[in-house]
């Protein structure tokens, strides 16, 4: 199948749309969404990601992410993905937008404006191991040190979230982790 994506002005309007390994070869502006799960003791899940992903295989990255596809709802894409990746539901809040650019170390770009949310951990996990290698459970303190420690064993937009968003990711969590007890 196909994937694609919704690409978008900087405004975030959406002006069209393109396959997905495309979009990323040619560093095409589109929509996406990362999800940040909770649990009762404040550490968030992350997730390595699988070494046959095309692009930043075997990095860690926060719980989840992905693309709305054309015509579908962020939050409902969010949904469709995290039962996709890790086999679970959770409630998810939306916490905040975040837009970068970056060319990875395989020539391919991610372009993104990025919706953020965040949830409890769900009890039951199945992770896909075509999407997921391995997973870990943090504090964001803990990632904070680990990440100026190892920068090269996470993904781009995880480091871009704790530089540039460390305080909404806070509150966020906070928030999650309130609704996970």
């Amino acid at each position: 199948m196909i994937e694609e994506l919704i690409l978008v002005s900087p405004q975030n309007r959406a002006i069209g749309r393109a396959e997905k390994r495309a979009v990323h070869e040619a560093g095409l502006l589109h929509r996406a969404f990362s999800i940040f799960l909770v649990d009762e003791d404040g550490r968030m899940l992350l997730q390595r990601r699988s070494r046959a992903k095309y692009h930043s295989g075997g990095l860690w990255a926060n719980s989840c992410c992905g693309h709305p596809r054309p015509g579908e709802r962020t939050l409902q894409a969010a949904n469709r993905r995290l039962g996709e990746e890790l086999g679970g539901t959770s409630a998810l809040t939306y916490a905040f937008r975040a837009c970068y650019c970056t060319t990875l170390p395989n020539g391919m770009t991610e372009n993104e404006i990025v919706y953020v949310f965040f949830g409890a951990i769900p009890a039951a996990l199945a992770p896909n191991p075509d999407e997921v290698s391995q997973l870990t459970r943090m504090t964001l303190a803990e990632l904070q040190t680990d990440i100026a420690h190892h920068p090269r064993h996470y993904a781009y937009w995880l480091r871009y979230y704790m530089k540039n968003h460390y305080a909404a990711i806070g509150r966020a969590m906070k928030a999650a982790r309130t609704k996970a007890r």
